[in-house]
Formats: structure tokens, C-alpha cells, sequence
């Protein structure tokens, strides 16, 4: 397994011999890989391994303990540089001797890089150290901030470059290594990890931890919290609090057999166990890979199991993303687009062509709202871009998941779909636990699929989709057969028949997001008031639903809607939701509104919502 900053076509190299795709080129073999969003030196000194020892401490707010890195100096370096974000170190020892150590000037977005000194024959490199107030993976709840008003809560968000803020480490997503964790918290809470963890508390408040499959510190996370265990078949299970345990379980409940159907598209689940865990409401995502132990928004409870496709996802990551990992931030779209493509395969297994077709067609509907607000001609439309100098988040777009999936799914298009999958299964099975880059997939794709067809090259036109901007010529659309049957509802509505006389019995969340997302805005008070009233969106439990039907009322000044409105920002702290309500109260002259709910709001979100918001609302 490798567990050093190589590059990634030299692990290709290693593991050929797993599967009949022609070998690496020399050229291939030398290509350097740069992340420039890492100032560690993990590409000299090769760091196997960490040994974790914390306590957590919600009176301080801070997480505190050493780290303990197993490295192999074979080059003889003289300096091990690690990652840090606003982290306060108290010691260093080298192989248990005190060294002097320095803290680097910080740079902007990265932090600073921790110097410790070491020799060739260096093994063990153990940092004492605690974070700091800035410390941007961490969200600290207080208890009325939980579902069960009674204990704190803490969790991580380690996705991007975040990790180094609460563990020093070589926080890259090509540099991957092993850890075990030992991490104290109060004795009536309960500690997890993306790593094997237990199903019910202790009475030691001390928990221990092991991750055997090299891993990429973005994918290190921690969970603290009032929570429970409840399993689902013998390999997956669900972590919520109490309170939410039985309605988790119950949406979740098929998860079970999604793992099953998941191996049947691109082969074994090779993380062991599959477990979620429901966070607070302040969790800024839908959801978030973390190996064994999905982190997911209890926004994706709907009652009705509607949005449970969010782990299709999720799931769909332990292949794509966790297994092979794009090498740096620059090729994010490696990680997401095949995600999305995996999830939807997965979800028309689950369901149904034409349901899946809803999905590819919103997905559609998202990528040009995108290319829209960035620019069709914008280098950030790339799958490719370059984030030197920039926050790896700016790259976090649908560029990455909706391009990047619809790319793949010209490629299934074009070849068709068995040929397809033979490709995606041998591609998932010759890179296994590495990382690659961009131009080490066309490789792969030019070598193992295309095999110098030109007139299947032309047909794909690789680079129009991975360094060409916008919306490529020969992107595909899904078969829109639902959703223009609710485009034509839509139009008799529009047209003054009453929302009552509407077919919509049949209709599935992503129909209804449909048919509110093309609605023309502002609709009048007498639109809002019918659709309202029949449907009564106003009191939704679907928050995919809700946003859009609060974002509609903003625009139309339907303040019958605004109370609601407001308690949805105060308990969901989705990102996906926030932006877009806030960004409308902005630019509808509803700025003092948007203040004021903020202001009451902000302490709710995480400190990554928070970044997004401030520049947005306080500006």
C-alpha cells in the first residue's frame, strides 16, 4: 500500500500487476506531481504513519495532545515539514529527545509550516500541541445548538485543507498513512472517528481508535456527542443522538442493501464497515466521506426517504474519492465527477431509469447556473483548473461534480455501457488506495478505452471537456419525459388553473423541485397564497423543498412564509440552503432582513458557512 507522496503514476507502476491495462510510460514514471497547497515536505520524507493521543475539552473549546509521526528519512533530509493552522506547539521530540522546532511565517490560505529537525536515521517525530480559537475544521456546540438540548457536541470538517487545524500533519490529498487515535472526552459522551469505533459509550471517556488503510489527512475526522448506535444489516449502521436515533434509522434503512448494490457496479466495498453518523444542523454539508463513518446533515431526514440519495454519494466515495483520490486540489473533478456519475448508476439501479434521468437533468440545470455566475468562458469552467495561490475551496463548484459526471457519461454514451463499466472497474481496481492527477487519467483513459481510435477521440473531444470552459457542444441530456410532464402542469398553472386541479399525485421530491425552480419570479400574492394553501410548502419538512419555496417567497415578498423562513435559518446550517436564501434577501433590497436574521443565526454555523456568509451578508 503506499503510504508516501510519490507520484501517482509510479504507485500505477506497483500496482499493475493487478489487472491487464497496459503499463505506465516512462514519461509516466517521471512526472512530478506539485500541490501547492501543502507546505509539508512529504514528497522527501516518507510519513507512514500517526500515533493520535487528545483530549477533547468543550469548556476551553480546544483539542489538545501530541502527535506522533513514524517517518523514513532515507534521503537525509534535515528538516520534516508539517502542515499547521493557527495551532499552538509546546514541544517536539525526535525520537524522544527535545529539539528546537520553528514555526514558518504564515501564508496566506495554507498556515504555517512547522520545521522540526531531523537526521537519516529519524523514526518517531512527536508534536505537543493544542488548537487555536481560528481553528476552521472545528465547530463547537453548545447544547440548545443539538436535537437533544442536553450536551455538547463537537465534530470536524477536515475537507479541504482544514485537518492541519487540528492536527499537525502532512495535510495533502496525495499523502496518505496510516493512524491509530486515543482521544479522552467526558465520561457521558461518546468519541468517533473515520476509523473502526465503538457501538456504545464506556464509563472511561477514553476511546481508541485504528485506521489500517492509508488515508489523506482531509479524510481524518472526529465526533463528539450525546450519540447512539443502531445497526442496519451486519456491516452498516447508523450514529445519532437519542433523540433522532429511530427516525435516522428508519430513513436510513436501506442503506444496507445500497452497499450490495454498489459492489455490483464497480466491485468490492473494501473499508470494512459503513456507518453514518447524523450530525447538529449546523453541519455545513450534505454530507462527507469520511472512511467507516459518513458524516451526514440531518436535513436529509424527510420522513419519506426522499433524499436519501445523498448517500448514494456519500457511498459512492469509497471508490471514487477515498480509494482513488485526485492527487491535488487542481484535479478535484476526479473526485467528484466520478462520484456523481457512480451515484447516479447507483440510484437508477435502486430505482429507475427515468427517476435517475430527474437527477441528471437537475444536475444539468445546476452546471448552468454555474457556468452562468462564473463565466462561460472563465478558466475556473475547466475540469482542470489552478488554484495556485487561491483557497482549494474555490474550486468546490459544480464544475467539478455536474462537468465532470457528464463527461463520463458521454464517455458511457459513446462506447456504450458495458464497455464502459469494464473500464470504470479495472480503473478503480488498478489505482486502488493512490492518488492520480489529471493528466495521468487521459493517459489512462487514451490507452485503456480509446486505444487510438481517432474517430472515438473526436467524438469525446477530451480536452474541449477537461481544459475548455463552459458547457461543452456534445454534452448529453437526460430524457426529460418526467419532467415535461411537469413542465406542462407548470403551464396550466401559470395559465390561472387552480393548483388543485394539477396532476401531481405521483410526483417525487425532484419533481416538485422541478416545478418550483422554473417557476418565473416574483409570482404574485395570489400565486403564492393558491400553491400555499394546496401544497402547504410554507410547513415543509423537505428541506430541498423548503429552500426553493422560501427563496420564491423572498422574491415575491410573501411574508406569510417569513416566519418559517427564519427558524430554517436558525436550525439548518447547509451551505447549499444558506447561500442562496441569504443572496436573495441581498439582492432583493432585503438587506436589513438578511442582517438582522445573520446576526441571530451566525452562531449557529460552522466556521466555513460563517467565511461564506460574512463576505456575503456583511459586506
Amino acid at each position: 500500500m503506499l503510504k508516501k507522496f510519490f507520484t501517482a503514476s509510479l504507485a500505477v507502476m506497483l500496482f499493475a500487476a493487478c489487472g491487464t491495462e497496459q503499463q505506465p510510460t516512462q514519461e509516466d514514471k517521471q512526472e512530478k506531481v506539485v500541490d501547492k497547497h501543502t507546505l509539508s515536505n512529504a514528497d522527501k520524507i516518507d510519513i507512514r504513519h500517526l500515533d493520535l493521543d487528545v483530549s477533547v475539552s468543550f469548556e476551553d473549546k480546544q483539542i489538545s495532545g501530541t502527535a506522533t509521526w513514524t517517518i523514513d528519512n532515507k534521503e537525509g533530509i534535515d528538516t520534516l515539514k508539517l502542515d499547521t493552522y493557527d495551532l499552538s506547539v509546546s514541544n517536539v521530540t525526535v525520537d524522544g529527545e527535545d529539539v528546537a522546532y520553528q514555526l514558518a511565517p504564515a501564508v496566506e490560505h495554507l498556515g504555517s509550516a512547522l520545521l522540526i529537525p531531523v537526521t537519516k536515521g529519524s523514526k518517531k517525530v512527536a508534536v505537543t500541541y493544542s488548537s487555536g480559537e481560528g481553528a476552521r475544521a472545528l465547530q463547537w456546540m453548545e447544547p440548545q445548538q443539538t436535537a437533544g438540548k442536553k450536551h455538547p457536541f463537537l465534530y470536524t470538517q477536515s475537507e479541504s485543507i482544514y485537518a492541519r487545524s487540528w492536527i499537525p500533519a502532512p495535510d495533502g490529498p496525495g499523502i496518505r498513512f496510516t493512524y491509530t487515535a486515543r482521544v479522552k472526552v467526558p465520561e457521558d459522551l461518546m468519541a468517533l472517528m473515520s476509523a473502526d469505533n465503538p457501538q456504545q459509550k464506556n464509563d472511561s471517556g477514553i476511546y481508541r481508535f485504528e485506521m489500517d488503510i492509508p488515508v489523506p489527512a482531509y479524510l481524518m475526522a472526529l465526533a463528539v456527542g450525546d450519540v447512539t448506535f443502531k445497526a442496519i444489516d451486519h456491516r452498516t449502521g447508523i450514529y445519532a443522538e437519542p433523540v433522532m436515533i429511530d427516525k435516522a434509522h428508519d430513513e436510513f434503512i436501506e442503506v444496507g442493501d445500497m452497499v450490495k448494490t454498489a459492489e455490483g457496479l464497480y466491485g468490492d466495498y473494501r473499508w470494512g464497515r459503513y456507518d453514518m453518523i447524523v450530525l447538529p444542523s449546523g453541519f455545513p454539508l450534505g454530507g462527507m466521506e469520511n472512511p467507516r463513518l459518513t458524516f451526514l446533515t440531518p436535513t436529509i431526514i424527510s420522513g419519506d426517504r426522499s433524499l436519501v440519495n445523498l448517500i448514494a454519494h456519500e457511498l459512492a466515495h469509497s471508490w471514487s474519492g477515498n480509494l482513488v483520490t485526485n492527487a491535488t486540489w487542481n484535479d478535484f473533478w476526479l473526485n467528484e465527477g466520478f462520484t456523481v456519475y457512480f451515484e447516479r448508476r447507483l440510484t437508477e439501479r435502486m430505482t429507475s431509469k427515468d427517476y435517475a434521468d430527474m437527477l441528471w437533468e437537475l444536475g444539468y440545470q445546476d452546471l448552468e447556473a454555474t457556468v452562468a455566475e462564473i463565466g462561460a468562458d472563465d478558466k475556473d469552467t475547466h475540469l482542470k483548473i489552478d488554484l495556485t495561490g487561491r483557497d482549494p475551496d474555490d474550486g468546490l463548484t459544480d464544475i467539478a461534480y455536474e462537468k465532470g459526471a457528464l463527461f463520463l457519461k458521454l464517455i458511457e454514451n459513446t462506447v456504450g455501457r458495458p464497455r464502459m463499466d469494464s473500464f470504470l472497474t479495472s480503473y478503480f481496481n488498478q489505482h486502488a488506495f493512490q492518488t492520480i492527477t489529471t493528466e495521468q487519467f487521459i493517459n489512462y483513459l487514451n490507452k485503456n478505452l480509446i486505444k487510438g481510435d481517432e474517430e472515438l477521440a473526436k467524438k469525446i473531444n477530451i480536452d474541449a471537456w477537461v481544459y475548455g470552459p463552459g458547457i461543452p457542444d456534445n454534452a448529453p441530456r437526460a430524457d426529460r419525459v418526467r419532467f415535461d410532464q411537469v413542465d406542462a402542469q407548470r403551464d396550466k398553472f401559470l395559465s390561472g388553473t387552480a393548483p388543485a386541479q394539477l396532476e401531481t399525485e405521483e410526483w417525487t421530491t425532484h419533481d416538485w423541485l422541478h416545478f418550483l425552480r422554473k417557476m418565473p419570479k416574483p409570482l404574485t400574492q395570489e400565486q403564492m397564497t393558491s400553491l400555499d394553501k394546496e401544497y402547504g410548502f410554507t410547513k415543509s419538512n423537505n428541506s430541498e423543498i423548503a429552500d426553493l419555496w422560501y427563496i420564491m417567497a423572498i422574491a415575491a415578498d410573501y411574508d406569510k412564509a417569513y416566519p418559517a423562513m427564519e427558524n430554517f435559518l436558525y436550525n439548518v446550517g447547509r451551505r447549499k440552503f444558506l447561500t442562496p436564501l441569504y443572496r436573495e434577501m441581498m439582492e432583493t433590497g432585503k438587506e436589513d432582513m438578511a442582517k438582522r436574521i445573520y446576526k441571530k443565526c451566525r452562531a449557529n454555523y460552522h466556521p466555513l458557512a460563517q467565511t461564506t456568509l460574512d463576505a456575503l451578508v456583511m459586506k
